[in-house]
């Protein structure tokens, strides 16, 4: 029998968990969701099947795994209102808040649960993620087990098994969408300066970039021989990585990277003092 998964909160990044789920063959009948409102839990309800509630503790009290899927400045009031229920059922938590530590997660739900953190990254919506989870000491192995399936059903998974290195996770997946994005704006920019029009230089930016990562994916080699494959001594590749070496652009990255990590362990610090 599929274990009992409740999603507390049923916004975008819970509905592409769950989504992801019933397309990999998880059972639907076993998936349930939480919203303040009705409204939205209808077409939810629609769409995927599954069960759905407005009462918190009514959707936790048979549940094996409760994913906290609420913005970080409510999940205290929400996890004081599950305290009870939580603990009177002990079930696996898995966190999707970013910069909650499990430790404070666990204290507001009452102490002594096994609790997993999970770093998700926006293209977890197209099933394309990546995602750093960290799991605490009263995680057992077949829990470990059950959230690799869950959360694998929208993209990569990698376990750290130290909670600070969600930091790191953050900085180079978490993030680092906006990192990608941000070059995508820059590389057509650059071909309307060139004279291409505006939809065609993103239409060849994406694709290249998809093109690019695929290739980087199914690759035998590292990154650094691919580009020397692209890089013909004296053309044009040549020329401009050059370019965008003499310009530092590997210690822009580092700097974006340490600043994001450093905003990672503030939001921790702020949250764990509450």
């Amino acid at each position: 029998m599929a274990s009992q998964v409740t999603f507390i909160g049923a916004g975008n990044m819970a509905s592409a968990i769950f989504g992801g789920m019933i397309d990999s063959g998880y059972p639907r009948e076993a998936i349930t969701a939480t919203s303040p409102s009705d409204d939205h839990l209808a077409p939810l309800r629609r769409r995927y099947g599954i069960h759905t509630q407005t009462d918190n503790r009514a959707a936790v009290a048979n549940a094996d795994v409760v994913v906290l899927a609420v913005k970080p400045q409510i999940m205290q009031d929400v996890c004081s209102d599950l305290r009870d229920t939580i603990q009177a059922r002990k079930p696996l938590i898995v966190s999707v808040a970013a910069g909650l530590p499990a430790a404070t997660l666990e204290r507001w739900l009452g102490g002594d649960l096994a609790v997993i953190r999970c770093m998700p990254n926006t293209p977890s919506l197209v099933g394309a993620g990546a995602a750093g989870l960290f799991a605490n000491a009263r995680v057992t192995d077949d829990q470990r087990k059950l959230a690799t399936t869950l959360l694998q059903a929208v993209g990569l998974v990698e376990w750290v098994e130290d909670e600070a290195l969600l930091e790191a996770v953050t900085a180079i997946a978490g993030s680092a969408p906006a990192y990608f994005f941000l070059v995508f704006e820059a590389l057509e920019a650059a071909g309307e300066r060139l004279g291409l029009p505006a939809d065609s230089a993103r239409r060849l930016a994406l694709q290249t970039a998809y093109g690019a990562a695929r290739m980087a994916q199914q690759s035998d080699h590292a990154p650094a021989q691919l580009k020397r494959n692209v890089m013909s001594p004296g053309g044009t590749t040549e020329r401009a990585v050059h370019v965008l070496e003499d310009a530092g652009l590997r210690q822009i990255f580092l700097d974006a990277t340490d600043a994001c990590a450093k905003r990672a362990r503030e939001m921790a610090d702020e949250f764990g003092k509450r």
